[in-house]
């Protein structure tokens, strides 16, 4: 029962469409180093579950320098990457499947952990959140608890990325990239400006 508590808890925390979701879509629909950025995410979240279970979700809440570090610096990469997918929108040039320029693995990794590590929910909703719910489980409850947040996490990630191969003849126009670019600059700018309000 721990295990199904903490898959469906992870689940719900994850599937909401933030920008590393939304990198990993892009980068899915493109076939671009889909392995190494699904098991990146997976092994991320898994880190910070086990961190927040062995009791780092204590020592977060109470250290304001990390979590404002996190916050400017998380709106300004979500800022900067959202006005690159505006800018990709808008000018609708050279997006089709076949000649879209490929993105190497080390540039494809750095976005992804900037996606991950500068935002600060990612903090509060493994490492604060998820080890607060599994921390009132007693042994081995909480660790079963997170091994189910966890698979959650890689169940999640594998379906996103492997199955946007789905999507690509859909995304054989032009205007499927504009607009899928559009909302990913709108969710990019939207999660920018909640960071800076706080």
């Amino acid at each position: 029962m721990d295990f199904v508590s903490g898959f469906a808890t992870g689940l719900a925390l994850i599937v909401a469409i933030g920008s590393q979701n939304a990198y990993v879509l892009r980068c899915g629909i493109r076939r671009q180093h889909v392995l190494a950025l699904v098991l990146f995410c997976a092994l991320s979240d898994a880190l910070l579950i086990v961190a927040g279970i062995g009791g780092a979700g204590v020592l977060i809440r109470g250290n304001t320098l990390l979590m404002d570090g996190a916050r400017y610096g998380g709106a300004l990469f979500l800022a900067s990457y959202g006005a690159l997918a505006a800018r990709r929108s808008w000018l609708g040039s050279q997006m089709h499947l076949d000649n879209a320029a490929p993105v190497t693995l080390a540039t494809a990794l750095l976005a992804c952990f900037g996606f991950t590590f500068l935002n600060p929910h990612v903090y509060l909703d493994t490492v604060v959140l998820l080890g607060a719910i599994a921390n009132q489980r007693p042994d081995p409850g909480r660790w079963v608890f997170g091994a189910g947040a966890i698979s959650a996490s890689f169940c999640w990630f594998a379906a996103l990325g492997f199955g946007a191969r789905y999507l690509a003849t859909l995304f054989q126009t032009t205007l499927a990239w504009r607009v899928l670019d559009g909302l990913i600059a709108l969710v990019m700018a939207t999660l920018a400006a909640m960071l800076l309000v706080g």
